[in-house]
């Protein structure tokens, strides 16, 4: 790694050329992969990368370059050539007081993966295999994954600020494959969190694999769902990844700055039925998107982006809290020192509201019960979105009915939140993998299940003849 008083050359060569603020993050990562088919292990992959990146500010605009080499000479010349598209200004000071940032750990892991040989992580993904299997004799084919990742990074900038951060994550995915002569239907479970490998004493294999299973065996016979207008009761856990695709990028600095959001501007304002409160925090002990600091060394926070429909704060990051004329809420991420840190969600989740989940279903006469959601698609600019529901069951007579398949929800992020009216109490979080400019990153998805009056469904015409 650089030391201290080659990184006060670098700050001091970024300076006397025109910049007025610069950075350097650091970063050793080694992550583990492993893939499992029917109980054979199909492939395996270990890889370890290290590199620099080096950004430097001039007012509101920022110049960025990346290497894997730890050349002072080789830095420098990378810095001089950023400093070449910067407007050349007269010189200030820029002597440098180091603040080696400590804190406690919220993210302690007992168990660090890289310490675990290759034959245990196998055994977990053959328990999950099996598990998955002996669900039901329709469960042909099963898909079992593994990774996990050890990341350490230094942060440091030119005023001063030098702090350290360690982060380990785990995370098993399992598809299940149903099938019955005729039809198939798959079933997919994937939980991880910023943990060592005594996640998997608390979220076993086999309980992964169950998941999986079951969800696969359910779906596989699911009448195709009507297309229509209608309520629909979205079930906790990853049903918060509505939330976080529609609206929470659209909370996000990179967007509001820019005015490429609905709801730039609007601080203070009513978005949201009051039923709703929202919120990013990065703090959750060992969550999935959680860190101790976000990638420019600032301490991650609980930030509450909607309170009772009002809107509070945005995401934001260092250099679009200058645009913003706001402060940074430690929000800024990146993959890696390949990418540009910019705001991101870290654990993103609806807070829980007073019903009980069943009373939401009793209150809707008819209507669509989203337990499990899939993947979708969003334009940024609009908030318009449509998602798949991989489980679903119809509402009919204030009851759950018959498992329909094929529904869509297809709506607008500002109408959604207009639209929640009514919120359970058993908030839940869900894992994935979120892509933006700054690269793909773990995010928490979360949610109670909620109540949303009049989506638009899409499904199969003649998905009402299900009886």
């Amino acid at each position: 790694m650089i030391k201290k008083e080659e990184l006060e050359e670098l700050f001091h060569l970024a300076l006397s050329n025109g910049g007025d603020f610069a950075e350097v993050f650091q970063e050793e990562k080694t992550t583990n992969a492993y893939e499992m088919l029917n109980g054979v292990v199909e492939n395996s992959a270990k890889k370890k990368i290290q590199g620099v990146s080096i950004r430097i500010y001039q007012g509101l605009g920022s110049v960025y370059a990346y290497t894997n080499h730890f050349d002072l000479l080789q830095l420098k010349d990378m810095v001089l050539t950023l400093c070449d598209s910067l407007e050349q200004k007269e010189d200030h000071d820029h002597s440098i007081k180091w603040n080696e940032i400590r804190y406690e750990n919220k993210h302690p892991i007992h168990c660090d993966p890289n310490q675990c040989d290759r034959e245990e992580k196998i055994k977990l993904l053959t328990r999950a295999n099996d598990a998955a299997f002996a669900y039901d004799p329709g469960i042909q084919k099963v898909i079992a994954s593994m990774a996990d990742e050890h990341q350490d990074v230094i942060i440091s900038n030119s005023d001063g600020r030098y702090v350290k951060d360690t982060r380990v994550r785990v995370r098993m995915r399992v598809s299940a494959i149903a099938e019955d002569g005729e039809k198939t239907q798959d079933g997919t479970c994937a939980p991880g969190a910023s943990k060592g490998m005594e996640f998997f004493e608390e979220t076993t294999p086999e309980s992964i694999g169950k998941e999986a299973a079951r969800i696969a065996k359910v779906m596989l016979h699911a009448k195709e769902c009507p297309s229509k207008v209608m309520d629909v009761v979205i079930d906790n856990g990853f049903g918060g990844v509505i939330f976080h695709e529609a609206c929470g990028h659209a909370l996000e600095a990179a967007a509001v700055a820019k005015h490429q959001s609905v709801f730039a501007d609007r601080l203070g304002e009513k978005i949201a039925n009051e039923a709703v409160t929202a919120i990013d925090d990065g703090t959750i002990p060992n969550a999935w998107g959680s860190a101790n600091v976000d990638d420019e060394g600032n301490f991650t926070r609980r930030n509450v982006l909607i309170e009772n429909g009002i809107l509070k704060s945005y995401m934001i990051d260092t250099l679009n809290a200058r645009r913003m004329h706001l402060t940074s809420t430690g929000s800024s991420r990146r993959e890696s020192y390949r990418y540009e840190s910019v705001s991101r969600m870290t654990n993103t989740y609806l807070a829980p509201g007073p019903y009980k989940p069943e009373e939401l279903i009793a209150a809707t006469p008819y209507g669509l019960y989203a337990k499990t959601m899939g993947g979708g698609s969003v334009d940024p600019s609009t908030g318009d979105f449509n998602f798949a529901v991989l489980e679903g069951y119809l509402i009919e007579n204030g009851k759950i009915t018959v498992p329909v398949k094929g529904a869509t929800l297809i709506g607008n992020g500002a109408k959604t939140l207009m639209d929640i009216d009514m919120v359970a109490d058993n908030l839940k979080r869900a894992q994935g993998m979120c892509g933006a400019s700054s690269g793909s990153i773990p995010t928490d998805v979360g949610q109670p299940a909620i109540r949303v009056r009049n989506m638009i469904v899409g499904g199969s015409k003649d998905g009402d003849n299900h009886e």
